[in-house]
């Protein structure tokens, strides 16, 4: 009975991610479809956002139904997008990214896990400032660092980097030839195992021991929220915070 139960707890618990993995990728659909129409073709984000959706096995009529709620053809929610910005502990840079439907309750609970894990949330631009927004293509163990480099350059990317400690190969683009780059890149034969624009840090802050568990706690803590989708910081943990 004892092994039932835990395995019945965890599926439930994998159940649980998984439904907050589909709400956030849901509300990315509906802003990009509000935004620049429910055609992914004609939409980079939204096709980006169907793309990622497909990744994480959700199935087409859900996208489709969210596209459709999106565009008004069904009744939907509509969500707005805010970033926050502030300072975990040891002085490391965060922003949060949300899509909401009620800034009132957002707010309050970025707010209280800055509150909680010793960090202050701060004004506009008082972190994004060390961050710049890129286009990045991920590449695993195995892949030709010559090829995609040689690939990478006919599609018009920035740089290559290559992380010889666990494998990867990372192709980075300006946001706006992503969707440019990602598709000349499959078209040579060279299919990303991930690929997303995000947010990167122009310089890391280590941060060891007590304080690194601290901004750990404090990143699980926005990202486990459900109205925020993405978390970035410049922080860089020793080994404590993940044991």
């Amino acid at each position: 009975m004892g092994r039932l139960m835990a395995i019945e707890g965890r599926k439930n618990a994998q159940d649980a991610k998984r439904g907050k993995v589909f709400t956030k990728l849901i509300r990315e659909i509906s802003v990009a479809a509000r935004q620049g129409g429910g055609d992914p073709k004609a939409n980079p984000r939204l096709r980006t956002a169907v793309d990622k959706s497909l990744a994480a096995n959700m199935s087409r009529d859900v996208i489709d139904r969210a596209i459709k709620k999106a565009t008004g053809e069904l009744e939907g929610v509509s969500y707005e997008e805010i970033r926050y910005e502030g300072y975990a502990p040891g002085g490391v840079a965060v922003i949060v990214d949300c899509l909401t439907d009620n800034k009132v309750r957002t707010v309050a609970d970025v707010r209280h896990a800055f509150n909680k894990c010793g960090g202050n949330l701060g004004t506009d631009g008082s972190v994004a400032f060390m961050f710049r927004e890129l286009g990045v293509l991920s590449f695993g163990p195995g892949s030709d660092e010559d090829a995609l480099t040689e690939a990478a350059i006919e599609a018009g990317a920035d740089d290559v980097q290559a992380f010889p400690e666990d494998g990867v190969i990372e192709v980075l683009t300006a946001p706006e030839a992503f969707e440019a780059v990602k598709a000349a890149m499959a078209a040579a034969g060279h299919v990303p195992l991930q690929a997303e624009v995000t947010m990167r840090a122009d310089n890391d802050v280590a941060v060891t021991g007590d304080t690194a568990v601290q901004v750990k706690k404090l990143l699980d803590m926005l990202e486990d929220l459900d109205d925020v989708q993405d978390v970035y910081s410049n922080a860089e943990l020793d080994a404590a915070a993940w044991q």
